[in-house]
């Protein structure tokens, strides 16, 4: 929310900044997509889908690209070796 919005952009990723330099150096952190709209350059992974879920249904959730999303079924259960040896 604060990149974006020192960037101009609203939730749905639309320029509606008052400054020039708020557009100079956008394509670090997101790229443009067709009708002036900004995607963040950001990839989401996380072994269970609830927190995806919370993030899609958050103020800047259609401001992913719905194929950045990478999820499990289940989640590790706050168990490291289970995430990392059978999850992950």
């Amino acid at each position: 929310q604060n990149i974006s919005g020192e960037h101009g952009l609203d939730g749905s990723g639309v320029y509606h900044g008052t400054s020039d330099l708020q557009l100079e150096r956008i394509n670090v952190y997101f790229n443009e997509a067709s009708g002036q709209k900004y995607v963040p350059r950001a990839v989401l992974v996380d072994p269970e889908p609830g927190t995806m879920d919370a993030v899609r249904a958050g103020p800047f959730g259609e401001l992913f690209r719905p194929d950045n999303f990478v999820f499990g079924q289940s989640g590790a259960g706050n168990n490291w070796a289970k995430g990392h040896y059978t999850e992950g």
